[in-house]
This record gives C-alpha cells, sequence and structure tokens, in this order.
C-alpha cells in the first residue's frame, strides 16, 4: 500500500535498540517512520478484531490511507510511535500524544501470537523515557473495562496509578517520572528475561553441530566427541551436506533437514558462511548459537564489519548469540550435562559458575579447575562476547541453585554502569570474584567492542569495591578465593588463630596476616612432633574460642609421615565448624583428596571440605579476600533519611538547555539555585572586576570579607598568592586589591570575587562528572593541588549510601586531618558525609550535568561551608536511558556498547 509522506524530523538514534521478552528471544525497537506504511498495513491485518476494538473502542476491521498517513508522519517530540519488529515483521506498536503541557496519551496494538510476551511493557518503558526526555511528565491511557490484560501492564509498570471511570471507560493517569518502585520492575523484568535466555543455552535438550566433519582433526568432529563423550543426555544432530554420517550419528544437509526441534546450535564452519547458517536456524525455530567459527572483530575492520552484521541478523530473528570466536559452554548438571565446547576436559561437579572471554584462556582455565578438583557448576567462554556477555550470566547464575560462586575474567566490561547494578544485587546473594586484565593499561583485546572510559582507573576499582566484588589480581588468586568460598563458611570478622606444628611457617602466616590486615589474636604452634590428638585439642580449643573468626592450620610432616591422622582430624573439624578452616597441608594446592568431605550432591569435594594452599601467605591471602567481602555483606546500606524531590532539579536543567542547546557554564546564581534544589547551600560570592566595585561590596557584606581570584589557572598553581583575608575596611580592600593586581600576571582574567569570610576548617572538595560510558562518577579529597600530584582521592558510583559516604570520607591518607590531627579541631564529618551523599544524589538525578566541582569546601567544627563551585550542563547523547529501559548490548561500532 502506498500512501503520500510528509517530511519529518529524524529522531533521536539512541531510541533504536534491540531487547530481550520474557520469554528469553529477542526483538528490535525503533521509532516508526514513513517508509513503514506497508508494515503497518501487513500488522494489522494479522490483529484480531476483538484487539483492534479494544484499541479504537469501534469495529475498525482496516486502516485507510488517512490512518496510515497519521500514524506514520510523526514529530518524534509531541507525536512519539514506537514499533516493535521480528524477522522484518511489524508485531507491536506503541505511541503518545501531547494532549497538553507536560501531558500525553499512551496506547498499544499488540499481534495476538505475541501477547504474552511482555511486549507492551517494553514499549510503555521506552515511550516514557522518550516522553521524560521531550520534557513530559503524565502519562493517560483510555482503556475498556474488560481489557483486564492492558489494564494490568499498567498496574504492573511500578508507577503510582490514579483511575476514575466514565462513559463506560476506564481513565489510567501516572507520573513517569521513574521511581524507584518502577525501576525496580524494569530490572526484574531484565533480570528475568535475561536469566531466561542464557537457561535455554544450558538446559538444551537437542544441539545441533554445524560443520561437523569426519576427520578426526577438525573443530567439528572435537565437538561431536565432546558432546557425546560428556554424557549429554538430550538428542545431538550433526549438519554436514557433504557426509551421510560423522561420528556414527546420521548428517543433515541443512539444519531445516533435521526431523527434530532444535534448542541451540554450535556453529564452526567458515566466517563468511555463518549467516547464512543463522537464517538456516531462524527457519528452523533454533533459540541460540554458540559461534565457535573465528574471522571476526578479532581479525579488524572487515571482520568488525562481519561481526556486526552477524549479531543484526541474529538479533532481528530472535535469536541469541554466544561468540563468536569462543570455546563453547559447559554444565555439569547430571540433569543437562553437557560439553558444548572445543575442551576436552570436562570439569568436574561443583559450585561455581565461571565466565571468560578469551578461548586459549578458557582452556587453560579449565586445566586448572580440573587439577585443583575445584569443580565448576557451569562454564563460558564468549569470545568477542559480541552478544552475550558478562552482565547476562550474572543475571542467570542469581537464581540458578547450583552456583554458589561467581568467577569472573574479564578482558573489557563494555556496560559497567549495567555491571555495576547487577553485582550490587547479586554480591547480596552469592560472592563474586573477577580477575580484570588491562586494570593499569585499560588494554582490551581485538575483538571486544567497548569506548574507552573517561574516569580514572581508581573509579573502576572503587565501582568493584562498592559492588561487593572481590578483586585479585591472577587467576592463581581466584582460584585461592574461590576453593574457601565454595567449601567453608564465612568469616564473622577479622580475627585469626593460627594453629601449626611449624614456629617458623606460624612466624609467616602472622607475618602474613598482619600485612593484609587481619588481627592474630591466637597463636598455638604445637611442635614439630604433634600428632592428631594434638591438633584436634588446639583446632577445638581456637574455634570455641569466641574472640576468634577463622583458622590458619599449618602441618608439614616429619620425615616417614603420612599425615593421614592429621587429615582426618582437619577434615572432621573443617565440616563440623561454623568458622573457616584453611590449611598448608603437606604443601599441597587445591582440596586434597585426605581433606575432602563427601558432598550427596555429586560435586568432588563437599562443604566443609579444607582447602590447603602451598604456602602461607596464599592461605592467609585468600582469607583476607573472603573476610573483606564477609565484612562488605555485613554492612547495613542506610538509606538517605531526606527525601529529595529530584523533579524541579530536572525542570531546571531541561528548560535551561533549551535555551542553550550546546550547553554551557552555569553562572554562579543558577547554580546556587540548582545546589539548593539538593540542600547544599552556596556561600555567596560577589564578582568585582574593579577596585571601586571590590570597595562596594564589601560594604555591602558588612566587611569581615575576603577578596580572592577564582580562575582555575589560579587554584592550580600553589606558588601564586590569589586569596587576601580579613578585609574590614576600604583601606585594606584597596592594599588587597593593589598587592593581588601585581603578583597576578592577568588580573583581567583573574575572576575576582568578594565572600565574607568563613568558619575556619579543614579544605575539602567533592566532585562529580558524567561518564558518556561509566555513568556517574564520585569524589572526594582535600583540596588543593596536592591532592592531585598525590592522587589522594576516594572515588564511588552512585547511588550512595551512608555507609558508602562514611567510608569515602575516611578513605583518603589525608583524613586524619578531618579528625582532630596534632590537636586540630575535629569536622564536622557527618555534615560532609550528607554533602557527599547530596553531590552523589545530584549527579545521579541528572545525567545532563557533565560536571560539578565543589571546589573549595571548608569542614568546620559546626558544619561543612561551600565556598566555590562551578558546573557545566550539556545535553546528554542517551539521557543514560539504559537505566531506565531495557536494551541489549549494541553491535561494534554502535554508540552503546555493553
Amino acid at each position: 500500500m502506498s500512501t503520500p509522506t510528509v517530511e519529518v524530523p529524524e529522531p533521536p538514534r539512541h531510541w533504536e535498540a534491540d531487547v530481550l521478552l520474557r520469554d528469553g528471544r529477542t526483538a528490535h525497537i525503533r521509532p516508526i517512520g514513513p517508509g513503514d506504511a506497508d508494515l503497518l498495513v501487513d500488522f494489522y491485518a494479522r490483529v484480531s478484531d476483538e484487539s483492534k476494538y479494544y484499541r479504537f473502542f469501534t469495529p475498525m476491521p482496516r486502516l485507510s490511507a488517512r490512518d496510515v498517513l497519521r500514524f506514520t508522519n510523526v514529530d518524534h517530540v509531541n507525536r512519539v510511535a514506537f514499533v516493535l519488529t521480528v524477522r522484518g515483521d511489524m508485531i507491536a506498536v506503541g505511541r503518545y500524544d501531547a494532549v497538553e503541557p507536560r501531558r500525553a496519551e499512551v496506547a498499544f496494538l499488540v499481534q495476538d501470537d505475541h501477547q504474552g510476551r511482555g511486549i507492551a511493557q517494553v514499549l510503555l518503558e521506552h515511550l516514557a523515557q522518550a516522553g521524560r526526555e521531550n520534557g513530559l511528565e503524565v502519562f493517560t491511557a483510555d482503556v475498556l473495562p474488560d481489557n483486564v490484560r492492558m489494564i494490568q501492564t499498567f498496574r504492573d509498570a511500578g508507577y503510582k496509578i490514579a483511575s476514575g471511570f466514565e462513559d463506560g471507560v476506564v481513565t489510567l493517569e501516572f507520573d513517569i517520572d521513574p521511581t524507584e518502585t518502577a525501576i525496580g520492575v524494569m530490572q526484574q523484568r531484565e533480570h528475568r528475561a535475561e536469566a531466561a535466555s542464557i537457561e535455554a543455552f544450558f538446559e538444551a535438550r537437542s544441539v545441533a553441530i554445524i560443520g561437523a566433519s569426519r576427520r578426526q582433526d577438525t573443530i567439528g568432529r572435537t565437538l561431536v566427541r565432546n558432546l557425546v563423550m560428556g554424557d549429554y543426555t538430550g538428542r545431538v544432530y550433526v549438519v554436514n551436506p557433504s557426509t551421510e554420517a560423522v561420528a556414527g550419528l546420521p548428517s543433515y544437509a541443512s539444519v531445516g533437514d533435521i526431523p527434530g526441534e532444535v534448542d541451540i546450535a554450535i556453529v564452526a564452519v567458515p566466517a563468511e558462511a555463518v549467516q547464512d547458517v543463522v537464517l538456516d536456524c531462524a527457519a528452523k525455530g533454533v533459540h541460540g548459537l554458540i559461534v565457535i567459527s573465528s574471522g571476526f572483530a578479532e581479525t579488524g575492520d572487515e571482520g568488525r564489519q562481519r561481526q556486526r552484521r552477524l549479531v543484526g541478523l541474529a538479533r532481528s530473528y530472535g535469536l541469541r548469540l554466544i561468540g563468536p570466536n569462543c570455546l563453547g559452554v559447559i554444565n555439569t548438571d547430571p540433569a543437562h550435562q553437557l560439553n558444548a565446547s572445543l575442551s576436552t576436559v570436562m570439569p568436574p561437579r561443583g559450585r561455581a559458575g565461571f565466565f571468560c572471554q578469551s578461548g586459549a584462556l578458557g582452556s587453560a582455565i579449565l586445566e586448572k579447575v580440573n587439577n585443583r578438583g575445584l569443580g565448576l557448576s557451569t562454564f563460558v567462554s564468549a569470545g568477542n562476547r559480541a552478544d552475550v556477555s558478562g552482565n547476562d550470566l550474572l543475571q542467570y547464575w542469581e537464581e540458578d541453585d547450583q552456583t554458589e560462586v561467581v568467577l569472573l575474567y574479564l578482558e573489557s566490561i563494555g556496560n559497567p554502569r549495567k555491571f555495576s547494578r547487577i553485582t550490587r544485587r547479586v554480591s547480596r546473594r552469592k560472592p563474586i570474584v573477577a580477575v580484570r586484565s588491562g586494570r593499569n593499561t585499560q588494554g582490551v583485546p581485538m575483538g571486544h567492542a567497548v569506548r574507552t572510559i573517561g574516569a580514572p582507573p581508581e573509579a573502576v576499582d572503587a565501582m568493584f569495591a562498592q559492588s561487593g566484588v572481590i578483586q585479585v589480581d591472577t587467576l592463581e588468586e581466584m582460584f585461592d578465593v574461590a576453593q574457601l568460598l565454595a567449601h567453608q563458611p564465612l568469616p564473622r570478622g577479622r580475627r585469626v588463630a593460627v594453629v601449626g606444628n611449624s614456629d617458623a611457617l606460624g612466624l609467616l602466616a602472622t607475618d602474613a596476616a598482619v600485612s593484609v590486615g587481619l588481627v592474630v589474636n591466637k597463636s598455638m604452634q604445637l611442635g614439630a612432633d604433634a600428632g592428631a590428638e594434638d591438633f584436634e585439642d588446639a583446632l577445638d580449643a581456637a574455634i570455641d574460642d569466641p574472640d576468634v573468626d577463622a583458622v590458619v592450620a599449618v602441618y608439614i610432616p616429619p620425615l616417614n609421615v603420612s599425615g593421614e591422622d592429621v587429615a582426618n582430624v582437619l577434615a572432621a573439624v573443617g565440616e563440623q565448624s561454623d568458622k573457616p578452616l584453611v590449611s598448608t597441608f603437606l604443601g599441597a594446592e587445591g582440596v586434597p583428596e585426605l581433606l575432602r568431605v563427601p558432598d550427596v550432591a555429586g560435586s568432588t569435594a563437599g562443604r566443609g571440605s579444607v582447602p590447603s594452599y602451598p604456602a602461607v601467605e596464599a592461605a592467609v591471602r585468600a582469607l583476607a579476600c573472603v573476610v573483606g567481602y564477609a565484612v562488605w555483606l555485613g554492612k547495613q546500606d542506610e538509606s538517605d533519611d531526606d527525601e529529595i524531590d529530584s523533579l524541579p532539579a530536572k525542570r531546571f536543567v531541561t528548560e535551561l538547555l533549551q535555551r542553550h542547546p550546546d550547553g554551557r557554564v552555569l553562572e554562579s546564581g543558577e547554580l546556587a539555585e540548582l545546589l539548593a534544589l539538593y540542600g547544599i547551600d552556596l556561600w555567596a560570592a560577589q564578582p568585582v572586576t574593579s577596585r571601586e566595585e571590590a570597595v562596594a561590596a564589601g560594604e555591602k557584606l558588612g566587611w569581615g570579607v575576603v577578596l580572592k581570584a577564582t580562575a582555575e589557572r589560579l587554584r592550580e598553581r600553589p606558588d601564586q598568592a590569589h586569596v587576601w583575608r580579613n578585609i574590614d575596611n576600604r583601606a585594606e580592600m584597596e592594599d588587597a586589591w593593589a598587592f593581588l593586581g601585581d603578583v597576578i600576571s592577568d588580573p583581567v582574567s583573574a575572576g575576582f570575587v568578594v565572600q565574607k569570610v568563613a568558619p575556619p576548617g579543614v579544605p575539602v572538595s567533592i566532585g562529580s562528572l558524567e561518564d558518556p560510558l561509566f555513568g556517574p562518577v564520585i569524589s572526594f579529597g582535600i583540596s588543593g593541588p596536592l591532592t592531585e600530584l598525590l592522587g589522594d582521592r576516594a572515588y564511588r558510583i552512585p547511588p550512595l549510601s551512608k555507609v558508602d559516604a562514611a567510608e569515602m570520607v575516611r578513605e583518603i591518607k589525608s583524613a586524619p586531618l578531618l579528625f582532630g590531627y596534632r590537636g586540630g579541631d575535629v569536622a564536622d564529618v557527618e555534615d560532609v558525609e550528607r554533602l557527599v551523599r547530596r553531590v552523589a544524589q545530584l549527579q545521579n538525578d541528572l545525567p545532563q550535568l557533565r560536571s560539578l566541582d565543589l571546589s573549595l569546601v571548608l569542614a568546620g567544627v559546626d558544619g561543612a561551608t561551600v565556598l566555590s563551585a562551578s558546573a557545566r550542563v550539556e545535553p546528554s547523547v542517551d539521557a543514560r536511558s539504559d537505566w531506565f529501559v531495557r536494551r541489549l548490548n549494541a553491535m561494534v561500532g554502535d554508540t552503546l556498547p555493553d
């Protein structure tokens, strides 16, 4: 059907995205356009008469040309519409039309055979975000009373709904400001959808291997062998048009020829042939692909474009994709045992889920896991992680009963703000241990599509710590920590007892413990000839001691002694103790056979098994990591007592950017107004450009003032005096003006201001910035160039709890200055912490706030006084929209990588 078109503006690019639906399959959401006329007509023809009636309140069997023109030509401001597509077909449309300032009416239409997949919720999320970006505040919807499903969609969105009934129609009304409840609902839906998409890989009932070969040395043959020999309980199909059978299994020419259903396909064909495989799999109804094939983004620009096309094609047909250039996935659960990987090593069943990116490194990891007897629940090597990423796996492992510990080897973090959000939640339930390569160099392997993080490396480390992630430097340390978490209870505190039969190793253990922040409350050295009974008495005494939270046991056997009796004691004590027990036993690594406790669940070493470390330093270091996690877990995340209404600040910034669309630095009055909305008082400053103005300002303020230059170039130069304090009359002001004018090389641009003298205090600075990839970042430190020179700043990622702010203030090395250092006054630290939380909330609420710098805050005994501040606002490319709507990671070269 062809309809006349009119010229319409281009919609924002970030409004287009791939999304996951409730069943874990993908779809594409984008703004409607004039070229969608035929798609809309075809879509409308597939919708039932009942659904049409619910949408328009009248029989409307077909759309007129005028209707099509009106529905497909929108201005993307007052009239916005999104369509959802799969396989290129439109399956839903949602729209809003502004009816008055800040208010719009919203409506949806979903194809009947796609209803129940959570499509209306996705459309509502994206429409609400578009509305917020366009300055809307309220949505209304008219719904027929018997359209129960649509009414429930609105009520389940997490907004506070007001409803009315008139003329046989239910009218719903709600503010679209993203409340905590609404954001929580969105994140729960995202969590369930992403977990469901990963579950389909691990619990696949049938697998097709595409590219299987009869030759023994090929990747395809290895995949077949690993799957069959790995005791896979489902159906295995091989696809190879050039042979009739592979490894005794019948071969099919294409996926479409397979008689049964196929849940996942493992692809091992040349890179240029993968796209044809995607089309075949989509036609077959395959859920997901594991692409082993290389030749994509890791090879350069041409490969990046090929990878981009691959992911776009897979998602357009509703498929999820692991890889390309990956090792594969493994599940050790006997009910769904699966080795869909190139690894010939099937790890023992265990409690840890492992995610890595490099295929080559994945093989080494599995070897190490096997040698240590650690055991895994599931394993994923995501290769270039073009689609499925570590964030997806975290969503799955959070609910997986078979996984108690999460292990991550990260070569890049595509979406750190989403990673931070998910790990904060998951760490409350399960410990996460992470190794991050490129930690100091910020290097990223070929094939990984990420943008450079503008925030300093210290901010990334702070994000890990704030999220409860146990960050270690090496794989060896990761396994050291993992085996303790998997087999022993968490400690209650930092107090440690050392029990052993070697004085030398006992001293080493004590020194190592002190160096990593542990407190050795008890050291019991039993002598070289100590036997099992001696160890049992000492271990029982240590564990029963209320001043001990964990025990380090050291046993080096005398000559010609096996140590089996001592091992039996250690295993028995470890199984019964509610405090963690680690050991250096015979210099063994992992969980030696002698120290294992049987596990009815079938893992190689059960709960209570005692991990052993070849060196006491490694044992103590692992224990310290676990203690740090336990301490983090025990902290109460107190929310701020005072609720701040963010809506006035959002209006303020929106209106400012409407007048200045390119953004600008806030004037002093504007900044004072914005800060006041968050309970932050900015000390009044009178700008002056001449001696006469300075004298007039001093008289106006009643004297007792300071004259200072505020230009940034001067604040950063400690060798240049730029402040004259305690000015009480005209003569003193004239002297101050003359002196500062002489010592400052360019007084015209010095930015002189006159202020009242502030109460004395320790000068501190609080800053925030909006990183395009990382999101909001907050920093705190003592004010001045020495802080910058020494890097003595603390960083956190909003939102901040009271605990976060308190730790932040105390974390810097110069913190003693706030607590009466060398007889100084003790500052009102509680007010400083309040100020930090306010700045964090302000930055968290306003992504358009590019930067905020409270460069001089005096922390005194009676509170904190903000003397100097600056801020800049800029239009946000995406308004941090991935916080408020579900969207999959963007593909290589797009704006928003995962």
